[in-house]
Formats: C-alpha cells, structure tokens, sequence
C-alpha cells in the first residue's frame, strides 16, 4: 500500500480499531502463484511482547495447501470509505475516495489444534454473544466441533511491517474541508462515518 506522508499514521488503537471493526479481511500470499482468501481475523494481544493476527481458511482452499511455516503473507483491511465528489470544492478538481486502511506482512504460523479450539471459540463468542439465543461452541458437543474442526486451516500471522493509512481530505483548505464534511452527512452510514473521522483530524 503506497502511504504518503500527509497520510500516514502511527496510530496502534487506531489500527486496533480498523481491525476489530473491519474483521472479515483478506488474506493474501504468492507463494506458488498469487492468492487472496476473505477470512475473518482476530487480533491477539494476549501477550503485549507478541502481538499476531490469527484466522483460518478452508483446509480445501488451494491457499491453505500451498501456505507453510514462516511464509510470508499480507493482511489487508478496509476501514471507513467513500466518495468524494469534485463538485465539493470551490475549483476545478478531480474526485476522489477517503478512507482508513491498515496493511500488515507477517511471518505464518500454523495453528495447533487447541490453538484452533481457542480462535473458534474466541472467534463465535464474539459475533454469537448479540444474539438473541446464542450458540456458543461448548454448546455445539465435542464430537461435532472436532469433526468441524478437521476441515479448518488456522494460522497466526506474526507481523513484520505495519502500515495504517487514514487518507481523510487533508490535503484540502479549510473551506473545502468543512463543506466535504457537511456533504458527507446528507449521505449514507459509510459517508457519515468517514465525516466523523474528518471531524477527529482537525480537533
């Protein structure tokens, strides 16, 4: 991901962020030809010294039978977007896209299987624990989940480089920056998001 200066952030909450809200992510290696899986992903901070990414694929994915210990993958997330018409600004200029975006390259480890068990049951626990009668994995029986659990491929990404971009109209003069916001509210749920992360820059 190219990441300008004017748009680059250091920002590890706000990377934690984008990751938590932004969790079905893709997946991406090139180690027999290019592949990319959509996969859901979990941050581990269990450990603040090792901090990884964890997630699964199908073991039937051509991607899982190509991926070994220590292969290199990317992770790639997408936070808030939008468009950003050129009829917002006071000149004549191009349209654009906001958004926030997190890339991280990683180390692969691969899973165990009480490793597995626990990002299965930390993984269901965190989307079933809003619903009305949840169906947690303890609930699901022992021989089900193992025979379930043979057709997962978990692995932990170790990272190795992280960047995290916020490309929110910086580069406009007040003028256009407020109305790009005011235009972005009149819209959809993306676009009023985006504004609200407008708004955070400047304050």
């Amino acid at each position: 991901m190219f990441v300008p200066k004017l748009y680059r952030s250091e920002d590890m909450n706000l990377m934690r962020e984008i990751i938590r809200e932004n969790s079905f992510a893709l997946l991406i290696s090139s180690v027999d030809k290019i592949r990319a899986t959509h996969s859901m992903m979990m941050l581990n901070e269990s450990d603040p010294e090792n901090v990884y990414i964890e997630t699964h694929i199908s073991r039937a994915n051509p991607q899982a039978k190509s991926l070994k210990e220590g292969d290199e993958v990317l992770c790639d997330f997408l936070g808030a977007h939008t468009y950003i018409s050129s009829s917002w600004y006071d000149h004549i200029n191009v349209s654009t896209w906001n958004y926030e975006a997190v890339q991280i390259y990683g180390k692969v480890e691969l899973m165990d299987h009480n490793e597995l068990y626990a990002h299965l049951d930390k993984l269901t626990s965190k989307y079933e624990k809003f619903q009305q009668c949840p169906m947690m994995v303890k609930d699901m029986g022992n021989e089900f989940v193992e025979k379930e659990m043979k057709g997962a491929f978990g692995i932990k990404i170790n990272p190795t480089e992280i960047f995290i971009k916020q490309k929110l109209s910086q580069n406009r003069k007040e003028a256009d920056f407020r109305n790009i916001i005011s235009q972005l509210e009149q819209s959809d749920d993306n676009a009023r998001k985006v504004a609200e992360k407008m708004k955070l820059i400047k304050k």
